[in-house]
């Protein structure tokens, strides 16, 4: 240790009472952390790139400092896909340290992973308070049975109005009108449904498949119009 001379000429003062950290909750109990392996937790967290053009949905299960569990979800950008592809191998098995100073290949994934990493240090996990913490694998959850994200797209002009193309039921199909040409309803595909018919009857007519897989939600039933969001 170098020190400087001023340093050097001071007299030593005794240090006070040493209390450590203060405790942060994590997984239902308190703890003081001092280093990367006092951390557990489950979190998620949202990034965004410069351009903003693109954003990453991180979700983490960390247990004693190591990232066993890692959830990928981006948006709006065609590249953070492979880049996500590539995160998802290079997070898990890293310790929250070595993945905050890793380049997760987007800005929005390094980004996602700062804020989460924020989140876990100072004890603002999901599982701060569930004893125990979640089983490796708890994040799936979210994505629901047919382990999709949970997708919205929606478009609307002043000129024309919304069209509703993506809801978290599915692909939208068809928009119901009533008389005033207001929205009342939808209909849509279960994509996760459609692959699912489609993988057990390999023989099964496209049309077949979708009828399977399509639902309607709200006034639907009796509209006076009905129009293709994409089309029409």
């Amino acid at each position: 240790m170098i020190y400087s001379h001023e340093v050097e000429q001071m007299c030593p003062v005794t240090k006070g009472a040493y209390h450590g950290p203060a405790p942060i909750p994590e997984e239902g109990k308190w703890v003081q952390a001092k280093e990367i392996k006092d951390i557990s937790g489950l979190t998620h967290g949202v990034g965004w790139c410069a351009p903003q053009q693109g954003a990453c949905k991180l979700t983490l299960n960390v247990k004693d400092g190591i990232i066993e569990e890692a959830l990928v979800e981006t948006l709006g950008c065609t590249g953070m896909t492979h880049s996500a592809a590539m995160a998802s191998e290079i997070l898990p098995g890293k310790t929250l340290l070595e993945a905050l100073n890793t380049d997760l290949v987007c800005d929005a994934i390094n980004t996602a992973m700062r804020e989460l990493f924020l989140q876990i240090v100072y004890g603002r996990t999901q599982t701060a308070f569930s004893e125990g913490g979640l089983p490796i694998g708890a994040s799936l959850e979210d994505l629901g049975k047919n382990l999709r994200s949970q997708v919205g797209t929606m478009f609307g002009t002043k000129a024309k109005g919304a069209r509703y193309l993506e809801m978290t039921e599915g692909y939208v199909t068809r928009l119901a009108l009533n008389e005033n040409n207001e929205i009342v309803g939808y209909e849509f595909v279960n994509l996760g449904k459609l692959i699912d018919a489609l993988k057990k009857d390999p023989e099964l007519k496209g049309s077949e498949a979708i009828a399977k897989a399509r639902g309607h939600y709200g006034q639907f039933d009796g509209a006076a119009k009905y129009i293709d969001p994409r089309h029409e």
